[in-house]
């Protein structure tokens, strides 16, 4: 589906996926970007981007801000608490994700608008033990956020076969870009300007993520759109790399040019650090291929001897200055956060091999295909020989039987 000279209504316009593609969009197209304001913010909109505040829980609202003159709906309203921990809440995530969805998808049937573009997330996977091509079952997620987004992929995959409303959906990794909340970076980059000596690590800080700046995000929205073709499309979205969150504030505290002590509290009852990795292969397969990954940490407002927090409207020159790398040894990573990572009290030396973006730690790496391990050898070698059958003549080296 081209993306020119259309009529798009984007939900969730005014957070950071939404405003950002909304954008994008507006260029070529007659941009509609929708959101209550309930987390969203007026001012994230762009120039160029109508606006209308409306409840997507609300079919009435829903029924005056898509019409029939609507080509294409992004769908990116949603509640996005992954952790709650009441039970009511939980309820409340689960139904009002599940019938937000539903009013689009029933108001485009409606009017006969026929092109949906869904945001998932990863946490659909729960806790996969691969890297999970978008293909991979059973899908058994563990948060009620990854349930409602499960449920609402069903919608959408019903709505689409059934009704012909072709879809696009897409489960993100971690997204980060400016005017985020409630992310690692961001606060990191309060906690050190409240406090820049000390910095306060949630758990052991092992924990491994894929970070995709939300400029490649909305970029690869954009390119799955135009490119596939199927009536229902799903694509995993994010970088090829992880990255812990021990990494994340080394390159925060550098940017901001300190050396803060970390403190890690232990956490009760936590497991082993988890790394979801997902398949990025068939988002390769079409045009874009991420430039991630990058940091926003400059972006956020993080500057050296910063005192005062960014507002995040993204503009101004920083907003096109690329930012460090997220990925250890990448281009404009820095050499003395790597010196301090190594010699931290409490982590010994380590040897590192990439396999899908996973990090292996105090771990020799693998042996490289064809050569063989060194305890295969050793029992290769102490093997006993295998024994002639009794009765069978020997064979001679001249020749055969």
């Amino acid at each position: 589906m081209e993306l020119s000279g259309k009529n798009v209504v984007v939900t969730g316009g005014a957070g950071l996926v939404g405003s950002h593609l909304a954008g994008m969009l507006a260029d070529e197209n007659d941009v509609l970007a929708v959101d209550d304001l309930s987390k969203g913010a007026r001012e994230a909109v762009p120039d160029g981007v109508a606006f209308e505040q409306a409840d997507v829980l609300d079919p009435d609202d829903v029924a005056r801000v898509i019409d029939e003159e609507t080509d294409v709906v992004f769908h990116f309203a949603a509640h996005t608490d992954v952790r709650v921990d009441d039970p009511q809440a939980e309820r409340r995530v689960f139904e009002e994700n599940t019938e937000m969805t539903y009013n689009v998808l029933e108001r485009m049937r409606e009017v006969g608008c026929d092109a949906l573009a869904f945001t998932s997330s990863s946490t659909v996977y729960g806790e996969a033990p691969r890297p999970t091509p978008e293909e991979y079952g059973p899908l058994e997620p563990i948060s009620i956020y990854g349930a409602s987004k499960l449920s609402d992929e069903g919608v959408v995959s019903t709505f689409a076969h059934s009704y012909g409303i072709q879809s696009w959906v897409f489960r993100f990794a971690n997204i980060v870009g400016p005017r985020q909340r409630g992310n690692v970076i961001p606060d990191f980059i309060q906690k050190l300007q409240d406090d820049p000596g000390t910095l306060t690590i949630l758990g052991d800080g092992r924990q491994e993520k894929s970070y995709l700046h939300v400029a490649d995000c909305a970029a690869a929205i954009r390119d799955v759109v135009e490119n596939a073709e199927d009536d229902y499309n799903v694509y995993n979205l994010g970088s090829k790399t992880t990255t812990a969150v021990v990494d994340i504030a080394d390159i925060v505290a550098d940017v901001m040019g300190l050396s803060p002590s970390t403190s890690s509290p232990a956490a009760t009852g936590a497991g082993p650090a988890t790394c979801r990795r997902c398949d990025w292969t068939r988002r390769s397969s079409l045009n874009w291929a991420t430039t991630c990954p990058r940091t926003a940490t400059r972006r956020f407002g993080a500057r050296p001897n910063s005192s005062t927090t960014s507002s995040g409207s993204g503009g101004g020159d920083d907003a096109v200055r690329p930012a460090p790398s997220l990925r250890r040894g990448a281009p404009g990573s820095d050499s003395k956060a790597r010196r301090r990572r190594s010699t931290r009290p409490g982590r010994g030396p380590t040897t590192r091999r990439r396999t899908c973006g996973s990090r292996l730690r105090g771990r020799s790496p693998s042996p490289s295909p064809g050569r063989t391990s060194g305890r295969r050898r050793s029992a290769r070698a102490g093997s006993r020989p295998r024994r002639r059958p009794r009765g069978t003549p020997r064979r001679g080296r001249a020749g055969r039987p």
